[in-house]
């Protein structure tokens, strides 16, 4: 990689975790869409790898905070949604999957929007876990469904939650990459080449989520989870247009 390009990753890496710090979700939502232009092999695993350090230490830094029951439920289908993405990774181009995804989550988000709220009940938790596991597999943004459960939530437990929720089934998407032959050594490499900016936009971010806490937690989770969507949605159709 060339000195530009390095530092193209690190700017990027480091926007997305002062994002992820502030309010628990964020680096797929940057990260994928830009690195995948300069590198497609940064999506997913590298970016996964990155997640992963991340969260453990926003873990860590709220880990007071923790819904221990709700993620407890999440993980559950986190687990099922990365089996099923491993299957699909393994057998069929997930291009549609990825677009049918980031449709639902801006459906999602104008129900919301409108007023509707989503309980972070047992079952929703489960479904949320499921949904989430499939498209953090597949397209390194699985935030989204836990955020919109918890999006009434004080801004700590909706980072402590999803950061934990992450750390457990971003093991097991990584997993179910290496199984199918998309982690290795060469993504292990481009992963240690975000770190840097990964750790100071963390450090960051202590100073930029008082602010969030203020008042705007909720209307900054569906501010970004509809940036998820949309992102997601332009990109698979720019790309299947593409010549």
């Amino acid at each position: 990689m060339s000195i530009a390009d390095i530092v193209f990753v690190t700017v990027v890496t480091f926007v997305g975790s002062t994002l992820q710090g502030a309010i628990g979700f964020g680096m797929g939502l940057l990260a994928a869409p830009l690195l995948i232009l300069l590198d497609p092999r940064f999506v997913p695993a590298p970016i996964l790898v990155c997640t992963l350090l991340l969260t453990l230490l926003m873990t860590y830094r709220e880990r007071y905070a923790i819904d221990v029951w709700g993620l407890k439920w999440a993980l559950i289908g986190r687990i099922a949604g990365t089996v099923v993405a491993g299957g699909i990774l393994a057998l069929v181009a997930a291009d549609t999957l990825v677009l049918l995804f980031g449709c639902f989550i801006l459906a999602a988000v104008a129900m919301s929007a409108s007023g509707l709220r989503f309980a972070p009940t047992g079952r929703a938790l489960v479904a949320a876990g499921v949904v989430s596991g499939v498209i953090g597999t597949v397209a390194a943004a699985g935030g989204p469904p836990l955020a919109l459960l918890y999006q009434d939530a004080p801004g700590a437990r909706i980072r402590s939650t999803i950061s934990g929720f992450f750390v457990i089934g971003t093991i097991a998407s990584l997993a179910a990459l290496w199984l199918v032959g998309r982690f290795g050594a060469g993504e292990l490499r481009l992963a240690l080449v975000m770190l840097p900016g990964m750790l100071t936009g963390l450090a960051l971010s202590r100073s930029v989520a008082p602010y969030v806490d203020g008042g705007y937690t909720r209307p900054a989770v569906l501010t970004v989870v509809a940036l998820t969507g949309l992102a997601i949605v332009i990109r698979q159709i720019a790309w299947e247009t593409a010549p």
